[in-house]
């Protein structure tokens, strides 16, 4: 079975770190503490007196002031992986961990997950050519001297970088060494680590390299562990759930995300929050109990960017790049029709097409799927064809060989509403208003990634409030958008209602639109 030696490293809050010590070896695993040699030495101290009768706890022989981005994080690291082969010879697993996280497993389920299968799980990803490093500098971490903080040293940092790249002072690389990037938040086997203190022992030069290199805590072991284990033997994974916000600041669970944290495939998340003592108290009591079944969902990732999303709702005053390209023309007419029941808004521009004879295109910036003509890549894909809309449209009226086209968008989609508005072509728009049950917000939420087959009950029935809100909330921007050559029509609306707004729309007389508004299966799911 396994035991797990944790590998703490702290530098806050010393009353946490006790309990957090207390309660994950109670279970009969081990921890290995490193505490910030910057911190209040009475907080180090008040650690060690409480902690001093655990023998399944130990201490780093040698304390690093750490800082964020240097070598110091993982010569801490390495001080605290010490520690802990030495004293614990029965630990079949060394775990990553920090001060603000907390396990979201029962100790039973993480002990077995870790049985099931014979690798080590770190992210390791090629340094060079994934897309690891979102912003920011890349090889220039790598082949430049970093011998300054960025946070803390800006001027002597940019200084000294700045000086080494007009001189040409780049160095190479260790040749036999393929640079790989991840998380720092690893689990690694006994052998694993066994092999990666050796590989230190004997490779000095390359402990020289990563010392001056920048964030070193996300390449190095990345790099050693890729290094002297084979690649079958790897899951490139972190076991701690964590997400970061658009400005790459991790994200904080509070009280209320028990149950989204038990529902994704993780043993452990961070950041909880240090005034989460409630979601800390109620995971510190499922990490002691038997438990051992999980409804995995996995919907962290999306619910996340769908809640924060809703709080960034804001109009743009600056002009994009492809607004500058051209317009769509001014002798051309773009009618779109917005719907959230993406079937419902396909059925009725297809009737639409069938009585008008004017061309339409589904959800085009919505939908990666929807069928499109061969328009030299530009349609390639959602990124392309947002970023080129404009492009896209023209090229799509020139195909089409018509000034009159229909497409469907989402009615979140208002921005590009706005930017189709404010062309010189003509623009209309025909919003649909639906009915929803709940089945089918519930269909929808599992659709789009906020929700799994697995999810727990009550995380739907909190969830549901929030989507229906959505729906009337996107309505309404659209109201509060007061565009012009406006319609609506409604599900609950009579033939004849719905009628008169479509003759608008469309621009036909109303028998036609007669037509497509009594079509009977307009509107079912």
């Amino acid at each position: 079975m396994a035991k797990i030696a944790y590998i703490l490293l702290c530098h806050k809050d010393p009353e946490a770190i006790i309990q957090h010590a207390e309660r994950l070896t109670a279970v009969g695993d081990f921890m290995s503490i490193h505490f910030d040699a910057r911190a209040k030495p009475e907080h180090y101290d008040r650690i060690r007196t409480a902690l001093k009768d655990n023998r399944n706890v130990v201490f780093a022989k040698k304390r690093h002031k750490c800082g964020w981005g240097e070598w110091s994080l993982v010569a801490a690291t390495l001080s605290a992986i010490k520690a802990a082969e030495a004293a614990f010879p029965r630990a079949t697993h060394f775990y990553m961990l920090s001060g603000d996280c907390m396990p979201v497993k029962s100790a039973k389920y993480v002990h077995a997950f870790l049985d099931a299968e014979d690798v080590d799980y770190i992210e390791s990803f090629d340094f060079m050519t994934s897309d690891w490093i979102k912003t920011g500098m890349k090889e220039d971490r790598l082949i430049y001297r970093h011998l300054f903080n960025e946070r803390t040293q800006k001027k002597l940092y940019y200084g000294s970088y700045n000086l080494q790249k007009s001189l040409g002072l780049t160095r190479k690389i260790p040749a036999d060494l393929q640079i790989m990037i991840g998380s720092q938040w690893w689990c690694l086997r006994r052998r694993t680590i066994e092999a990666v203190l050796d590989f230190c022992r004997k490779r000095r030069d390359v402990l020289r390299f990563f010392s001056t290199t920048w964030i070193p805590d996300e390449t190095f072991f990345q790099t050693i562990v890729r290094h002297v284990v084979p690649q079958n033997e790897i899951q490139s994974r972190t076991l701690t759930f964590l997400m970061f916000s658009d400005y790459g600041m991790p994200v904080t669970f509070y009280n209320d995300h028990y149950d989204l944290l038990l529902s994704q495939d993780y043993l452990f998340a961070r950041k909880i929050s240090g005034e989460a003592e409630e979601l800390k108290r109620r995971l510190g009591a499922l990490y002691a109990s038997v438990e051992s079944d999980f409804s995995i969902s996995g919907e962290g990732v999306g619910l996340y960017k769908f809640l924060a999303g809703r709080g960034r709702v804001g109009r743009r005053f600056a002009s994009r790049f492809w607004e500058s390209e051209a317009s769509l023309g001014r002798d051309r007419e773009l009618m779109i029709i917005a719907c959230k029941k993406w079937h419902v808004a396909k059925r009725l521009l297809e009737q639409a097409g069938k009585v008008t004879n004017v061309p339409g295109f589904e959800y085009v910036f919505d939908e990666e799927s929807t069928t499109l003509p061969d328009l030299g890549g530009i349609q390639s894909n959602l990124e392309k064809r947002t970023r080129h809309r404009r492009a896209l449209m023209r090229m799509l009226f020139d195909y089409s060989e018509t000034d009159r086209l229909m497409i469907c968008l989402d009615p979140s989609q208002i921005e590009l509403m706005e930017d189709f508005y404010s062309d010189r072509c003509t623009t209309k728009l025909l919003e649909i208003q639906t009915e929803f049950s709940d089945d089918y917000l519930i269909g929808h939420a599992k659709r789009v990634g906020l929700a799994g087959e697995t999810t727990p009950q009550e995380t739907i029935d909190r969830l549901l409030p929030t989507i229906r809100y959505d729906v009337v909330f996107e309505s309404d921007r659209i109201r509060d958008a007061d565009f012009p050559n406006s319609y609506r029509i409604k599900e609950s609306d009579s033939v004849e209602e719905n009628a008169a707004a479509l003759a608008e729309f469309l621009s036909i007389p109303h028998d036609k639109a007669r037509e497509i508004a009594s079509t009977d299966y307009l509107y079912v799911d």
